[in-house]
């Protein structure tokens, strides 16, 4: 009897351990694949400037979460975003490198480098023929293998102090050495 006990409780340990196992497998491929959506996002739509790739990776109720004022909701306002930055920055000089890529649940963060040159106007500031640089972080929400969300933010202070579009920062003027 106490053979037959454990062998029963061994094999359901056993039968615990796999299917545990087999839910992570299931839980890490949903997770790359969802990666692998991002990532042709990234290389698609800001590598190769093919902004019709939002309709087939972009759920049609997609809402973004981009701090940009006057920007329409959905993908139809993350492909105009996309438009004005291709027309400020020439897409055949811009390249963006995907630095990190996590996932986690239905979330996919992604941190990017973008290099590019400025050779329209952007914010107000006409071309200036510089290369800049930038950083961006975004956070993006998946359902059934299509994006729902995206959060962003990017460094565009440093990008705009970058090609003048700052003022200087005020002159200070020396203080004099007091009394030690």
């Amino acid at each position: 009897m106490y053979r037959t006990l454990k062998i029963v409780v061994v094999a359901a340990v056993a039968a615990t351990a796999l299917a545990a196992t087999a839910a992570s497998r299931g839980a890490d491929t949903v997770q790359e694949k969802n990666k692998a959506v991002v990532k042709r996002f990234e290389e698609e739509f800001k590598n190769k400037a093919n902004l019709n790739i939002v309709d087939e990776l972009f759920a049609p109720d997609f809402v973004h979460q981009l701090p940009l004022p006057g920007v329409p909701p959905g993908r139809e306002g993350l492909k105009g975003v996309g438009a004005s930055i291709f027309q400020a920055f020439s897409h055949e000089k811009l390249r963006v490198n995907v630095e990190l890529c996590m996932a986690d649940g239905d979330h996919v963060i992604t941190r990017t480098r973008v290099k590019a040159v400025h050779t329209g106007p952007f914010n107000g500031v006409p071309a200036t023929g510089k290369e800049v640089g930038w950083t961006e972080s975004t956070i993006f929400r998946l359902k059934d293998g299509k994006i729902v969300e995206m959060i962003g933010e990017g460094n565009f202070l440093g990008l705009m102090a970058q090609i003048g579009g700052l003022p200087p920062p005020p002159q200070q003027k020396p203080q004099a050495a007091g009394p030690r």
